[in-house]
């Protein structure tokens, strides 16, 4: 299964919270599964990191390259599917995570009920 992490679940997945569930784990931790992070995450992360919004390690980057996910940049092609999309969602780094997904045909671990009004395959639990 080729899986897309949102924010949240990354984090939650570096903190080795509680709040991400036992299935969610259990596929992140599949070495059958290729797990895609996208630039967009890291580039919400890093602005939320300088807001003082996001209390993280400065050298969270690295460590996220360490866990041997897929990183996906973002593509001319992402960026005006993300412009295209209907306006249920406002949050630009959902919007882009919503497009690339769609695109790259990838499986969303997410907790953002929003996302489910779109056409994008998202992780059931």
């Amino acid at each position: 299964m080729n899986l897309f992490l949102d924010t949240h679940v990354l984090l939650w997945w570096l903190d080795d919270s509680p709040y991400l569930c036992d299935a969610e784990r259990n596929a992140i931790a599949d070495p059958g599964n290729l797990i895609v992070v996208s630039a967009a995450v890291i580039w919400e992360m890093r602005i939320k990191q300088a807001l003082g919004k996001l209390e993280i390690s400065t050298d969270f980057y690295p460590v996220i390259k360490d866990q041997g996910f897929e990183l996906l940049s973002i593509t001319s092609d992402h960026a005006y599917a993300a412009g295209g999309l209907p306006m249920h969602h406002r949050d630009p780094f959902d919007r882009m995570i919503i497009a690339q997904a769609r695109l790259e045909k990838l499986c969303i671990i997410t907790r953002d009920n929003i996302f489910s009004r779109y056409d994008v395959s998202v992780f059931a639990l």
